[in-house]
Formats: C-alpha cells, sequence, structure tokens
C-alpha cells in the first residue's frame, strides 16, 4: 500500500508540475483597446486620422502593408516646425529611391490610444495629395502594426485596435500565414495566357486590384497574346511611373478566386519586388473585399468576404489622369491614343465641370471617369478660355 502511495504522490506531483510550466507560456487573452472610424478613398485606400505629440491639429495617415516603417509628409513637418535629423537611410519604392531624415521617439494619439516611442522618417507625399484631393500627412506601416492585432471592417469603416495576445477568429474566414519580415508576403496564383504561382506583397495601401511587374510578365509570358496593353501613369512614392492597363484571366489565394481582374504592368526600375522573388503586389481594390484581422505577432491575416466580395471591377479607360493642384482639379498625363486625346483633351487643362457637376470634388470626377462605354462631357479653362469636349469612356474588358 505505502509503494502505491508513494507512486501516486510522485505521478500527481508530476502532472501539477506540468501544469505549472505550461501556464507560464499561456499568453493572455488579446483586449479590446480603441474603435477609430477611418475613411476611404480611391481604390479602397484606408485614411486614418490622428494627432502628433501635443499638436492639436488632425493628421490624415495613410494605412499601408507596404510599408516597413511609419513616416511623415515633409510639408507636414514643415507646417509643425519640426527638424529631422539627417540619417544614411533609404526608402525604394516604384518611382524612386530616397534618402530621409528621422524624427525619433515620438508620440501618435488615437481615440483612447496612445502610442509611443515611434520613430518616423520623412518623405515627400505631396503627389498623394495631389491624386487623392485630400492631404496626405504620412504613412501608418509595420512599426504601428506589429505592435497590436489590428481588425479592419470596410463594411462599417471602423477599425479596431487589440493588444496582442490569444484571439479567436471569425468563422467564415480563411487564415492566411504570410512570409513576414517587416512586410507581409503572400502566395498566389495568376492565370491568363498561362498559369503561375508566386509570391505577391499584400500591400493595403496600392488602391490598385493587382500589379505586375514587367520582369515577371514578360518571363512567365502571363499575358494572352491577343491582351490590349492600355498606358496609364501612376504614382508612388518617388514621383509618378509610367505603366500599362490590362486585364488578366484570373487571381487565385487561399480559397477566394477572382475572375477578369484589372491588372497594371510595370517598370521594375527600382527593384522594390526583387524579382524573382515577389512577382508583384495584391492591392487594396481586391482586399477591401475583405474584412481583416493582422496579427503580426502570430504571423495571421485573417480575412473574411465582406458586402463588397462580388462588386464589380472598374475596365473603364479614358486616357487621363486627375490632380487635385492648389485648390484646382487638373488634367495630369494624356495618353497618347486614348479616347481623351482623340478628343482633344491637354496635360494642364483645368476642369471646371464633368457631366454639369460643377463640385470641384475630385472623387466625384474619378468616379465619373469609371463608367465603360458611357459618354462624358468635360469644360475645361485653357489659356483662360473655356472649352468643351466630349468623348465616350472605352471599356478594357
Amino acid at each position: 500500500m505505502k509503494k502505491k502511495i508513494t507512486g501516486t504522490f510522485i505521478l500527481l506531483f508530476f502532472l501539477s508540475s506540468l501544469a505549472m510550466a505550461q501556464e507560464e507560456f499561456i499568453e493572455p487573452p488579446s483586449k479590446f483597446l480603441s474603435r477609430i472610424n477611418f475613411t476611404q478613398l480611391t481604390g479602397g485606400v484606408v485614411i486614418l486620422h490622428a494627432t502628433l505629440d501635443n499638436f492639436p491639429d488632425t493628421l490624415n495617415l495613410i494605412l499601408d502593408s507596404g510599408s516597413s516603417g511609419i513616416s511623415l509628409d515633409s510639408t507636414t513637418v514643415a507646417d509643425l516646425r519640426l527638424k529631422p535629423e539627417p540619417s544614411d537611410k533609404t526608402i525604394r519604392g516604384i518611382a524612386g529611391i530616397k534618402k530621409v531624415g528621422f524624427l525619433y521617439n515620438r508620440k501618435l494619439h488615437f481615440p483612447y490610444l496612445t502610442i509611443d516611442s515611434l520613430d518616423f522618417h520623412v518623405n515627400d507625399y505631396s503627389i498623394l495629395t495631389t491624386v487623392y484631393g485630400e492631404r496626405v500627412d504620412g504613412i501608418i506601416g509595420y512599426s504601428v502594426l506589429s505592435r497590436y492585432i489590428v481588425k479592419i471592417d470596410y463594411d462599417s469603416l471602423k477599425l479596431e485596435f487589440w493588444s496582442l495576445g490569444t484571439l479567436r477568429y471569425p468563422k467564415g474566414g480563411y487564415l492566411f500565414k504570410p512570409i513576414l519580415s517587416t512586410l507581409p508576403i503572400e502566395h498566389a496564383r495568376v492565370k491568363d495566357g498561362t498559369t503561375h504561382y508566386a509570391n505577391f506583397l499584400h500591400d493595403i495601401g496600392a488602391g490598385v486590384c493587382l500589379m505586375l511587374s514587367k520582369d515577371f510578365a514578360e518571363d512567365s509570358a502571363i499575358l494572352l497574346k491577343r491582351r490590349k496593353l492600355w498606358a496609364k501613369e501612376g504614382e508612388g512614392v518617388g514621383g509618378k511611373i509610367d505603366m500599362h492597363l490590362t486585364v488578366i484571366k484570373e487571381l487565385k489565394f487561399g480559397p477566394y478566386r477572382f475572375r477578369n481582374v484589372p491588372t497594371y504592368i510595370f517598370e521594375d526600375t527600382y527593384n522594390v519586388t526583387s524579382y524573382p522573388y515577389l512577382a508583384g503586389l495584391i492591392g487594396n481594390d481586391i482586399l477591401r473585399r475583405f474584412n481583416a484581422i493582422i496579427n503580426y505577432q502570430k504571423r495571421d491575416i485573417h480575412l473574411t468576404p465582406n458586402s463588397h466580395y462580388r462588386e464589380p471591377f472598374d475596365y473603364s479607360y479614358s486616357g487621363i489622369e486627375l490632380y487635385f493642384v492648389d485648390g484646382l482639379v487638373e488634367i495630369g498625363d494624356v495618353a497618347k491614343g486614348s479616347p481623351a486625346e482623340m478628343a482633344g483633351l491637354k496635360e494642364g487643362d483645368i476642369v471646371i465641370a464633368i457631366n454639369n457637376n460643377f463640385s470641384q470634388n475630385l472623387n466625384q470626377y474619378k468616379i465619373a471617369l469609371q463608367a465603360p462605354n458611357e459618354r462624358l462631357k468635360i469644360i475645361v479653362r485653357r489659356d483662360g478660355e473655356l472649352k468643351q469636349f466630349e468623348f465616350k469612356v472605352k471599356d478594357i474588358l
């Protein structure tokens, strides 16, 4: 009897010790910290509103999983009378490479949440302000996303910050396990003339569906031979870049499949994709169709289809780019052979109205251009005179 009791005691002691050891490694549950409203710009780009340090002015900050840090616009920094410290660090974008200065150990304030010890690099984002028609004061990337679990609800236009810890994901979605250092990399399948599996940057800061590097497109012969490439101008870190717009038959990542996807082909002059490591990026005109939970601590991105999942893509092509410059809507690049050029529009024309809409609202004008097979009437000011032009928007599908 004595031996049996001793054996039982040893077993219970072992189990108790094992349970205590396990308890030491059990993470606490994630806790809700803050819920904020966000606004969306063209292509689904998310703008968060926050304040810096003790400054009262609200800043407009793009949420960008394609950014490995956090940054402020140089004009905003000058307006706040802050002086960045010089550095030897550079940032790389599709349109250039720039050396940047830093503002160290700063605080960012959201409702009921202050994020401290942030090192902002400083860059010129004036091009983004002209593209979206709203001032862009900076970009929020990995430096913030890595500290929290972030929930993005595109149905309610609300974003939540949760503390790191254990979290139960909702039903009806899919858990991705991206490759992650400071940028999330997804594996996806693209199909058109050929079929290829490749790595893509998961980029909620890009207001496009899909971008492929020219190197990948040529090496893979992914495009059908009959595919037409439409000249297009794009914008990114470093300025503007010439690209081409087309359509591919299919994009598939995880269990989700999208057909006839508008796709940009760009010359990766500055090697942002480190080809052949990346074929390109999946942007937020695809990703906004899912409510997302970003949990970098666990290398998790959980996506659940939302009410935008089956919305049609934009297949329109006018050949003009619109920018908001000094309070005016201005025509930027006019592609050769495009409907806009054939109608007589020129770069530098000031848009007064589109289809009798005199609001000077850049977003409304861009939406008006997204109407395939519709005729548009545009009134512009050129050399002090008002001129009217009409053309039919093409359908690239």
